[in-house]
């Protein structure tokens, strides 16, 4: 089986649509928008609780903390969030909680999952990746899979000249051989190259 399908802004806005004339679309579009804006695993987006999110005063926290337990390494590790991601989140939340749920919230039990399934539990990781395989699949996107938004966080990133450094640390990886096999050259990034000659 080959790599996941990176994605440009075409492909992404498609998605978007396509998530936005379906059942549980806020739920679906902040899901999707952690892995392309946050880089996160789809299992990690998966494992998310509300307090992982939502800081005490109500707020989106601007940094996810990530437990070993969260994440596919069993390494913990920081994700930021960018202002688009945080407004995304603020939505999605503002959408499953009313006003008084969400200010409860923040002194109760704020160990529930972030997102749940029809059924009103939490995503396992390995429903959250079917999950996205169907949704791409239905979405004509055809090579697609929950691994797509990673893929499409780093090589968008690179192409910004984002430093491999800092690329390593966004995906929470170890090795750069890792970070480097998520990013794909694009025909942008050819151009770009020779057109500094």
């Amino acid at each position: 089986m080959g790599q996941a399908k990176t994605l440009n802004e075409k492909e992404i806005k498609r998605m978007l649509t396509f998530i936005a004339s379906r059942r549980h679309a806020e739920r679906d579009r902040a899901m999707f928008l952690l892995t392309h804006l946050a880089g996160m695993r789809i299992g990690e987006v998966a494992n998310l609780k509300i307090r992982d999110v939502l800081a005490a005063d109500g707020t989106i926290r601007e940094e996810i903390r990530l437990t070993a337990e969260q994440t596919k390494g069993k390494h913990a590790r920081t994700v930021t969030l960018a202002e688009k991601m945080r407004k995304e989140l603020g939505k999605y939340v503002e959408y499953r909680f009313d006003e008084a749920t969400r200010i409860a919230l923040t002194y109760t039990d704020t160990d529930k999952p972030l997102f749940n399934t029809q059924k009103r539990s939490g995503f396992s990781p390995n429903t959250a990746c079917h999950h996205f395989f169907m949704l791409y699949r239905e979405a004509g996107l055809n090579g697609a899979s929950s691994h797509s938004g990673r893929r499409s966080f780093l090589t968008s990133l690179s192409q910004k000249s984002v430093p491999l450094k800092v690329l390593m640390e966004l995906a929470g990886h170890r090795q750069a051989q890792t970070t480097m096999r998520y990013v794909s050259v694009t025909t942008d990034m050819k151009k770009a190259a020779v057109a500094l000659l």
